[in-house]
């Protein structure tokens, strides 16, 4: 299984590689099997599931000093920067070779975003959610009075379109396959236009040589120019020794003939498909520069910020690196405002986590006063494509974890000031002590999120607005969450409403009693009032994604040993299926039958009790075996 689940990780079919790993992991724990799925999920952007297994990968024997720098990145991605910043400092003092300043930026990251949470920007963050889907869209561009996004919510069939990553992997003997993207187990990238603020949601009519990725557009300002990103298979591929060939992003444009339509694809001239990626171009108002990044030799690491002037003749000068701008990182999507801010995205400077956005000011030939955009614009996640429409306000993407799929488009303006205010402390449950670090989250229903970390008091506050409803949840490692809902519906004067959390802490492989798990004499079927149970623990397991249980039945002692655990393994795997059908991932779940092997009182064999006593030992129970 191991090896199988390999080879689905070389090629990044990383769906795939987690279920594998998963499986290899309940037989067999090791160090490899929890590497592999704290590194898949992080690659598919389950931040949660990511930390889990890097905080188990730690822990085992011989697990190596690059655990602990993905164990921190993994808890700042989930705002836990108190716990990231110790976790770097270890890192730190484990690997001498790092150097001072990249210490330094990873605690600076870790104080600032910590203080960013606690004064938020005055900014309203809405998901648009007639742009959104399950599956992964960002990535807005400006187009004829209405919006064209990237989307890889389904495949698309019909004549004159195309069918339906940035990147492509696959071995020798087969090509990928055109439908689903190994990566993310969905489709690929599509360019889509909606042409009203409300409106329907369609495939835009490009031409493009691929049946793969294309994404990522920006227009001339008369709307007759695009450029774009894609990813397509070349006649002459290079392959490793392993038969594996990479196949880099590139961007093409098109231009509007005469009748309205979009011609062919044209490649950009610096395109270099086995060497190197290029993508995330945007077009400069006049239409004479061309902005986007890449990963070409020459660069200061990762993907850096270039742009190409474009010559009288209208072929395209060489790339010019933007240094002032580039780090070591990440650098993403380049976008202007109409007022001559820069907006880019880098995961090499002082920020939340992932991507975050910053601005710069072009002052000449050169660009200066580089600053974060600050919280709640960033999030401990990835935020990127930001596309300022006016001074205060534009849309960005995003895949911080309250979205409605992977990416999200969002919106952002400035908003008035606020009327209502929250205020709370966080309890460690069963004890009137205060309960600190905990990332306390405030999600507006219908609206964006707003996150804290609470000090050692467990205080935690936030602004809210009027006519409003919102979920809140608290969330510490080690700890299952709490949560309750606020509202300011209704209320008509400015007020403090009050509101606390309550966390329990988890204890691995402790029995913790279903009430109420009834089954029929001599069945296993689940019965309504046993549905009712179950439900609760379904909740349970959806709060707490990262969560792996053994759900055991047991029986009395009455009957015969050997067939009262083979009917208390029909209940619990009857229970079990039922909570998968519920939509928890089978590999989170197992079934057991204890028969009467763990009887809870003197009721063995022989002894004489009474019926109350017997259904004592008739129980359902849970055990958390990994968080």
């Amino acid at each position: 299984m191991i090896k199988e689940a390999d080879v689905a990780y070389d090629l990044y079919n990383y769906e795939k590689a987690i279920d594998l790993y998963e499986q290899a992991y309940q037989k067999k724990e090791s160090l490899h099997a929890a590497e592999r799925l704290a590194f898949c999920n992080q690659q598919v952007r389950n931040y949660k599931a990511a930390e889990s297994w890097y905080a188990i990968a730690v822990k085992l024997p011989e697990s190596g000093w690059e655990n602990v720098l993905n164990y921190a990145r993994a808890l700042q991605n989930n705002s836990k920067y108190k716990e990231a910043r110790e976790q770097y400092v270890k890192y730190a003092a484990l690997n001498n070779t790092i150097k001072v300043l990249q210490k330094e930026r990873w605690l600076a990251s870790c104080d600032s975003a910590s203080s960013w949470m606690k004064n938020p920007k005055t900014l309203n963050i809405d998901n648009q959610k007639t742009l959104n889907s399950k599956a992964s869209d960002w990535g807005t561009a400006v187009y004829q009075k209405g919006l064209v996004f990237s989307s890889d919510r389904g495949n698309v069939e019909s004549e004159g379109h195309r069918k339906g990553k940035a990147f492509l992997k696959f071995d020798g003997s087969r090509v990928p396959d055109q439908k689903v993207y190994g990566w993310t187990g969905r489709g690929y990238l599509n360019l889509y236009e909606q042409k009203t603020g409300d409106g329907e949601v369609t495939l835009f009519p490009l031409h493009v040589p691929t049946d793969y990725h294309v994404a990522s557009a920006s227009f001339s300002a008369d709307g007759n120019e695009v450029y774009f990103t894609l990813t397509r298979i070349p006649k002459k591929g290079e392959f490793d020794n392993k038969r594996i060939q990479t196949v880099n992003i590139e961007i093409y444009s098109a231009k509007k003939n005469a009748q309205g339509n979009w011609s062919g694809a044209v490649p950009f001239k610096y395109n270099k498909v086995n060497s190197y990626s290029v993508g995330d171009p945007f077009l400069s108002k006049d239409g004479q520069v061309l902005y986007f990044v890449s990963n070409m030799p020459g660069g200061k690491g990762g993907t850096d910020l270039y742009y190409s002037q474009r010559e009288a003749s209208g072929d395209w000068a060489l790339p010019v690196n933007i240094s002032e701008l580039n780090t070591e990182g990440n650098e993403r999507s380049p976008a202007f405002d109409e007022q001559g801010n820069f907006y880019f995205s880098s995961d090499g400077r002082i920020g939340m986590g992932g991507l975050d956005i910053f601005k710069a000011k072009l002052d000449g030939d050169h660009f200066a006063a580089v600053e974060n955009a600050g919280y709640p614009l960033n999030s401990p996640q990835d935020d990127f494509a930001c596309l300022p429409i006016s001074a205060d306000q534009g849309y960005f993407s995003s895949n911080r974890l309250e979205g409605l799929g992977s990416d999200d488009i969002y919106s952002y303006a400035m908003k008035k000031a606020p009327l209502f205010r929250l205020e709370g402390t966080v309890y460690k449950k069963g004890t009137a002590g205060p309960l600190g670090d905990v990332v306390v989250s405030l999600q507006k229903i219908g609206g964006g999120n707003l996150k804290v970390q609470t000090g050692a008091d467990g205080r935690f506050g936030f602004n809210l607005a009027e006519s409003s409803s919102y979920g809140l949840t608290g969330e510490k490692t080690d700890f299952r969450r709490d949560s309750a809902s606020v509202s300011t519906i209704g209320l008509t004067r400015s007020t403090v409403l009050k509101q606390d959390l309550y966390l329990e802490m988890i204890t691995l492989n402790k029995a913790i009693r279903l009430e109420n798990i009834y089954y029929d004499f001599d069945k296993a079927g689940i019965r309504t009032d046993a549905a009712i149970e179950l439900d609760k623990l379904v909740r349970i397991m959806k709060d707490n994604p990262t969560m792996w249980i053994e759900l055991g039945s047991h029986t009395d002692s009455r009957g015969n040993e050997q067939y009262n655990r083979w009917l208390s393994q029909r209940r619990a795997n009857s229970a079990v299926q039922y909570i998968i059908d519920q939509g928890i991932h089978k590999n989170r779940i197992s079934a057991k039958g204890y028969g009467e092997s763990q009887l809870l009182n003197r009721c063995a064999k022989g002894v004489k009790c009474s019926e109350a006593e017997h259904q004592l030992n008739r129980r359902t129970e849970f055990k958390i075996v990994k968080y």
